[in-house]
């Protein structure tokens, strides 16, 4: 035992040594000591003449020293010694090229591939080694003599792509491409991103496309192709070519309109509603009740039918009426379940918000709230959408208990949070500022960011226009205007922050009149003048906490209702850079970024 124990520890001395000596001989190379460095190669070679890293590293040194005739004489050496290493061909040629002797390491670089065996492990490093000295054709020539003599075409396909992407053969990457897709079938997604980072211009997706029409043609049993091709449609933005692609592969694979529904999702995003519809009713008729994607299907399609209708002209009641006939179609068909629960939420929410029936959308949650089969936080989201619409109703004690309900049974979750800001808020409308400011107080450490900087912000307005004057009326007025616009009460909300205006008109509260007016004037869809008023507001009133609010709401303005994208560019990046403090700023900063063309 006592040997044993004697040879590890001089084992390890003499690894711990050579370490030293690699790190010493590391240290010389890179503060340009060549010679030096050449010399600890050496030794550290000699002791393992095994080792290709240390003999590379020493053929490194020498010729970095240019000492090319020590570095000749070191590989024909080494060639003696391993006639079978092949490697030693290309580290020759490369000495030979830089002695300026180019057919003389073309020869070496050739009887390097000669003498390739069949041997993938080998024939990878060859290839490698070529494609470091960027000699592409000689990595081609090699993994293409690889797949011969291993009497296999696709174990270097994704080594063959990249060279022919190096060398910017469009034509032979998508050619590899492909077919390393049919090889990997089920990696077709892998190939799908290659294709996205690797063609550029529309040039080159339409190259793609060609190859594929004539791999149908030539394997029209093959799935991958038409997979493919769906891609190159979606990458057109030829979403109605996509989908019949989509629909097909669904019919021939069998599947359950999952692909069908991402590619109608994906439409609806690009804003091609009809499109959008069609795959949606292709996975409601074919794949039919029974589906997953039963519901989610309708939910989407209802969505899709109602951006299309506001897309429109400005007469859209007819289209409004037609889908509520159809989700009141829908709700009689599946009733209210676990199943349809949400959608029925959703749809007491279009008649509330789009088609202003206010007493149906109560009665519709009225009902489901009541049923004890639903999903508790379906229940919950529909007992605060009960309690705005009663107090968009006026029916502010009802709100009240229902906002309270959801507090209580979601204590120490978002809704929770969400329900107790909007009790403070009605507290606030009622006048009754002390006790909404400690419930603001209290949510300043919400879970939610949003909360937490809305409790900040009413808050502190209430603590600003509460200290400066002995009497709360104009803040007591303020709140009123502000409950009336909640009511969709414009006519009534103008008048009394005019009243405003007209009895305190030095008070501290201006520039939160402007901007409760403009709020007021997008209501009532007059964007020109909301904007107008958006922009006094951050120009005359920098300092006050209105002022990034309305920065924000006008760069928005003009991106979605003026149609000026320049603009909403410029006041994005006024945000983020002049308020960098602003709970905006980082939503400023992405919306920027993607109005600029970035890949976010």
């Amino acid at each position: 035992m006592r040997i044993v124990f004697i040879l590890c520890v001089l084992f390890i001395s003499s690894y711990a040594l050579q370490g030293q000596d690699s790190r010493l001989a590391a240290q010389y190379y890179n503060s340009g000591e060549y010679a030096k460095a050449a010399t600890v190669y050496k030794k550290l070679y000699d002791k393992q003449p095994n080792s290709t890293y240390y003999f590379d590293q020493y053929i490194k040194a020498l010729i970095a020293e240019d000492d090319h005739e020590m570095a000749e004489r070191a590989i024909q050496s080494e060639l003696k010694r391993k006639p079978d290493n092949i490697q030693l061909y290309v580290t020759y040629g490369n000495l030979l090229e830089r002695q300026l002797k180019p057919d003389e390491a073309e020869k070496k670089y050739r009887q390097a591939i000669a003498e390739l065996p069949a041997n993938g492990s080998i024939i990878n490093n060859l290839g490698n080694s070529f494609t470091r000295l960027t000699k592409y054709e000689l990595a081609i020539e090699t993994y293409t003599k690889g797949e011969q003599l291993l009497g296999s075409d696709k174990l270097f396909i994704n080594n063959l792509a990249e060279l022919y992407r190096k060398k910017g053969d469009t034509g032979k990457l998508i050619e590899y491409y492909i077919k390393a897709a049919v090889a990997y079938g089920q990696n077709v997604e892998t190939y799908k991103t290659k294709f996205q980072t690797s063609l550029t211009t529309d040039e080159q997706v339409v190259m793609l496309k060609e190859q594929l029409y004539a791999k149908i043609q030539e394997d029209p049993e093959n799935q991958v192709y038409p997979e493919l091709l769906e891609w190159v449609f979606i990458r057109q933005e030829d979403y109605p070519s996509a989908l019949r692609q989509a629909r097909a592969l669904d019919r021939r694979l069998d599947e359950d309109g999952t692909r069908v529904l991402r590619l109608a999702n994906i439409a609806l995003n690009s804003t091609d509603y009809n499109t959008a519809i069609r795959g949606y009713n292709y996975v409601i008729e074919k794949k039919g009740k029974e589906s997953p994607h039963y519901v989610t299907a309708h939910a989407a399609l209802f969505k899709t039918k109602r951006k299309q209708i506001l897309a429109g002209s400005q007469d859209n009641s007819s289209g409004l009426d037609s889908l509520s006939q159809d989700y009141a179609a829908f709700i009689e068909e599946m009733g209210i379940n676990s199943r349809s629960d949400y959608l029925v939420k959703e749809y007491a929410d279009f008649l509330a918000l789009y088609k202003n029936d206010l007493p149906a959308a109560i009665v519709v949650l009225e009902n489901l709230v009541e049923l004890g089969s639903i999903n508790k936080y379906v229940k919950a989201n529909s007992k605060i959408a009960l309690a705005d619409y009663y107090l968009m109703g006026g029916e502010i004690w009802d709100a009240t208990l229902l906002y309270s309900q959801v507090e209580k049974d979601f204590k120490e979750e978002h809704l929770g949070e969400v329900s107790r800001f909007k009790n403070a808020m009605l507290a606030y409308y009622a006048g009754e500022f002390g006790w909404a400011q400690e419930q603001f107080d209290i949510l300043e450490s919400a879970t939610s960011r949003l909360i937490s900087n809305d409790a900040i912000d009413m808050s502190v307005f209430i603590m600003d226009n509460m200290g400066l004057d002995t009497t709360d009326v104009p803040l007591k007025m303020f709140a009123d205007a502000e409950l009336l616009t909640v009511q969709n009460k414009y006519d009534e909300a103008f008048s009394k922050l005019d009243e405003i205006n007209k009895a305190f008109p030095d008070h501290a509260l201006l520039d939160d009149i402007l901007y409760q007016q403009a709020e007021l004037y997008y209501k009532k869809k007059d964007f020109l003048r909301a904007n107008e008023l958006f922009q006094q507001v951050y120009e005359t009133y920098p300092e006050e906490i209105r002022a990034d609010n309305a920065l924000y709401r006008s760069a928005m303005l003009h991106e979605n209702e003026l149609g000026d994208q320049a603009k909403a560019m410029v006041l994005y990046e006024k945000l983020f850079v002049d308020f960098s403090n602003s709970t905006f700023a980082i939503d400023a900063r992405k919306q920027f970024r993607s109005l600029r063309g970035d890949d976010i």
